[in-house]
């Protein structure tokens, strides 16, 4: 009976296109996604695609003089489904895709923009609309779109400090009006959880290996749990609920796959213990987080210190020959995805029975 349960991860759709591509995004409560990469000649093009009658037809295209390199519908509402991308020459940009035209531009960052997340578009009472960039130059900002030019907030390394390139940036813990955290992971292993309300840094540890991705496993609730995938095939998952003083939280690491740089994590909307990872060797992982039968525990001085809990692989399967390096699970319908790899292919994958999990 448990093998009749187990999710199948199935490529439903493949589709080549003959330039770069970094990142894919489904555009929200549509069959549409758009997909973020970079001309041979060194020109950014943002695509349009809709899945109809089983395969996927280009809709609209978008050609600008710089590659771009993410993207995220994060920070607009489900009625503008605005756009907001980083390049490489370190701009922020908000596109009206229904338009084709640009709406909002700035350009505080001195190098490419790795990383980007946004919040607050679509999800009431959880504060201002934002967008959170992640750059080479070392610097980790926050933007709020209805202000031009200046980031609201801006993370940098103190002075004398070496500037370290930012890989991945991720909203979380903004559940009321006022509170809002952002973790950051840099190229040489730094995991950083900078706090927005007392603009300070609340917590940081170091992986040993590069992080490729972090993402909490819902934005606009208390921090529940985070996952950080780093070079190498491992990947971390945190309990943050609870922080020791001295120990930070608990975590759980997986270490065990030969599949090469763990290029992201993505956590199923509709279940937030239920996430997929990425691989080099072009592997999805489908993994369950099982909590422990005590989250926390007291020691005698009185002092709270998590209690890690355990990873199940679900399911996994070889869908690239080369890396993958974005996905994006839909909102609307359970267990459908949008993925794009190295091998310049965009995939639509649905992961069955994740209803039963």
């Amino acid at each position: 009976m448990e093998e009749l349960e187990t999710p199948q991860i199935i490529t439903h759709i493949e589709h080549n296109i003959n330039h770069s591509i970094f990142d894919c995004k489904w555009i929200p409560c549509s069959a549409k996604f758009v997909v973020i990469g970079s001309l041979p000649k060194g020109s950014g093009t943002l695509e349009v695609f809709e899945i109809t009658s089983g395969e996927i037809r280009k809709i609209k295209e978008i050609e600008r003089p710089n590659s771009f390199k993410c993207g995220t519908f994060g920070a607009s509402s489900d009625v503008e489904r605005r756009l907001a991308t980083g390049d490489f020459k370190g701009t922020l940009e908000i596109w009206d895709l229904e338009k084709s035209c640009q709406v909002y531009i700035t350009k505080e960052h001195t190098d490419i923009i790795n990383s980007i997340d946004g919040l607050g578009g679509n999800i009431v009472n959880c504060g201002a609309p934002e967008i959170v960039t992640g750059s080479r130059d070392g610097t980790v900002k926050v933007w709020d779109p209805r202000q031009r030019g200046k980031p609201v907030a801006n993370m940098q390394p103190m002075k004398g400090e070496t500037k370290r390139d930012c890989w991945a940036v991720s909203f979380g813990n903004s559940f009321n009006d006022s509170e809002r955290i952002v973790v950051a992971g840099y190229d040489n292993g730094d995991l950083k959880m900078f706090d927005l309300r007392t603009m300070s840094l609340r917590w940081e540890c170091n992986l040993k290996n590069g992080v490729c991705s972090t993402e909490f496993d819902r934005k606009d609730i208390p921090m529940n749990k985070l996952v950080a995938t780093t070079l190498e095939g491992k990947f971390h998952v945190f309990d943050v609920r609870t922080q020791n003083p001295t120990k930070g939280f608990a975590q759980v690491l997986d270490n065990a796959s030969k599949s090469g740089t763990i290029w992201v994590a993505r956590h199923v909307p509709q279940n937030r213990d239920i996430f997929l990872t990425c691989a080099g060797n072009g592997q999805v992982s489908l993994w369950k987080y099982e909590y422990p039968e005590h989250r926390y525990v007291v020691d005698n001085q009185g002092v709270s210190s998590g209690v890690p809990g355990k990873l199940r692989r679900l399911q996994r399967m070889v869908i690239s020959t080369q890396p993958i390096n974005a996905l994006d699970w839909n909102r609307d319908h359970l267990g459908l995805a949008v993925a794009t790899a190295y091998d310049q292919y965009v995939r639509i994958l649905v992961t069955t029975k994740l209803n039963l999990q």
